[in-house]
């Protein structure tokens, strides 16, 4: 008689109707920590090849930041009110400034979160009147998206002969 165990399909999410893996506040926080070392990716780059300096044919970094800063306040803001409007302009501007836009989105994604009902990351949305899903995907697409920019960031400065902030120290405040 063998005491192996026959591996067995997970359940689909909805049947754990109320079972959730992780907490809206510890997701909150696990994305603040990327944000945090998205901003100090920022801070280490270079002024003078924020918007010129490119590997292939993909974007400058403050490119990607201006798209991330277009993301995720407008999805957390459409999350807690229907409303959805991203009309940020993603003109070059000074490093600076985009520093600045950072914390304020920094703030009001703080400040917006804890207005999500929990029951509505689990809801099927229709973010910017095109792109249909659960809200938690939908979140986690954005922090993805951060992620995969941030990683374009870090090919940038290595290129550029420049040592990035590691990658593994989320945590840290500026």
């Amino acid at each position: 008689m063998s005491t192996e165990s026959t591996p067995t399909t997970a359940p689909p999410a909805t049947a754990a109707a109320g079972a959730s893996f992780i907490s809206p506040e510890a997701m909150l926080e696990h994305w603040q920590g990327h944000r945090r070392l998205t901003r100090r990716m920022l801070e280490a780059f270079p002024d003078d090849q924020l918007f010129t300096f490119s590997v292939g044919s993909m974007r400058p970094f403050g490119a990607l930041i201006l798209e991330m800063l277009s993301m995720a306040e407008p999805m957390v803001r459409g999350t807690v009110t229907g409303a959805w409007e991203s009309s940020m302009a993603r003109d070059a501007r000074p490093k600076e400034e985009l520093l600045r836009l950072w914390d304020e989105t920094t703030e009001k994604l703080n400040e917006l979160w804890p207005q999500i009902p929990p029951e509505r990351f689990s809801e099927t949305i229709m973010a910017f009147g095109q792109y249909e899903g659960r809200t938690f995907d939908l979140l986690l697409y954005v922090i993805d998206n951060e992620i995969h920019h941030r990683g374009q960031g870090y090919v940038y400065m290595r290129a550029l002969g420049l040592e990035p902030p590691p990658f593994y120290e989320r945590h840290l405040d500026r």
